[in-house]
């Protein structure tokens, strides 16, 4: 039966990855995901699961490749660099059509950056670090009991595409404690796939697991995916994109500037909406639950009331205001308030509010 609990966020992050029947954890510590690793050390064990602290992120991301290719729901964690060490290893993922779990509980940088919350891997999570043509899902909890319910979604998510899913977490959620539910166990079936690597006895041909074999391998040139892989990642992405648009409203229907913000910032966002409302300011909040697919759907009817929209983002260039102008296909003025070092408070973005509205 489910459970309530009080919890910090990355510690229920690493219990709910358990519960969704996550067997296999490999990664590097670094602050401020390093109570994942730390929880999985020990918890892991008592589940009959497998832990590895690698040497390093690189390791930890392409030890992923074998336990996803067998079958196993797989997980690795990072931060910041740590993350940024990740990239090579999710593009292989990609191109393996491999599912696995990776989050990145952001931190602030560039370089190295700091431990405070930050929301500067927005790009680096939404258009993908590593090479080639490949976009990753990626799942943007605002609260504990979100990351907990998130994370049973993105394993399935990753097997139903065969493909990474990322969780977007930060430095403010991942260190907040709060109260939980958190779901019964599922126990899932390592051999459940026919596309996974399971051997071969003496004397049978050899297995290859899809398109591992090709794009691990050097395959590029064969006809056979000359032919078909490009129509394949296509159609793919194409349903993500079609099928996994997620969000948030909040009091959008009479709005005449709408906020957009994700993870902590909406966390503020929400209250900013409360208060500006109390001061006759309507406000409302688009929040986005996937930033890929980002939800495009969300801008398909706006109220005619909304004059201008306006991303509220714990980073110094507004990096989300491009998915936003595109979404609404640059119809309206897309303004940003942000800050490098902290969630910007309400009465900043109501005083931005009242600029932008000549108020």
């Amino acid at each position: 039966m489910s459970e309530k609990v009080l919890m910090k966020g990355n510690e229920a992050l690493a219990e709910a990855a358990l519960r969704a029947g996550c067997r296999y954890y490999s990664g590097y510590p670094i602050t401020p995901q390093t109570e994942i690793l730390e929880y999985l050390s020990w918890r892991m064990d008592e589940v009959g699961g497998a832990f590895i602290q690698t040497e390093s992120e690189l390791a930890g991301i392409n030890a992923l490749l074998g336990a996803a290719a067998v079958g196993a729901r797989c997980l690795t964690s990072s931060a910041g660099p740590g993350f940024s060490l990740n990239q090579e290893g999710i593009s292989y993922l990609c191109a393996g059509d491999l599912p696995a779990v990776v989050i990145d509980v952001q931190r602030i940088g560039s370089g190295l950056g700091d431990i405070a919350q930050g929301q500067g891997d927005y790009w680096q999570l939404t258009r993908g670090g590593g090479h080639g043509d490949y976009r990753t899902i990626v799942l943007a909890p605002h609260t504990v009991q979100e990351s907990v319910d998130m994370m049973a979604l993105a394993f399935d998510l990753a097997e139903q595409y065969r493909h990474p899913v990322l969780i977007a977490s930060d430095a403010a959620i991942g260190q907040v404690m709060e109260p939980v539910e958190l779901p019964e166990f599922v126990e899932h079936d390592i051999n459940k796939f026919d596309w996974t690597l399971k051997g071969c006895k003496e004397g049978e041909p050899a297995r290859y697991c899809s398109n591992v074999y090709y794009f691990m391998g050097g395959g590029y040139g064969h006809d056979d995916v000359t032919d078909y892989y490009p129509a394949y990642l296509a159609h793919k992405y194409a349903e993500i994109e079609a099928n996994e648009q997620r969000w948030e409203e909040v009091q959008i229907d009479d709005a005449e500037l709408i906020l957009v913000a994700y993870g902590c910032s909406a966390r503020i966002a929400k209250e900013t909406v409360i208060e500006a409302r109390e001061q006759g300011l309507k406000l409302g909040l688009i929040r986005p639950i996937t930033l890929w697919p980002f939800p495009n759907k969300a801008f398909e009817n706006i109220a005619d009331s909304v004059k201008a929209f306006m991303t509220v983002e714990v980073n110094i260039l507004g990096q989300m205001g491009d998915d936003v102008r595109l979404a609404t296909k640059s119809n309206y003025p897309v303004e940003f308030t942000g800050s490098f070092f902290s969630v910007p408070d309400p009465a900043e973005i109501i005083a931005n509010a009242k600029k932008i509205l000549g108020k």
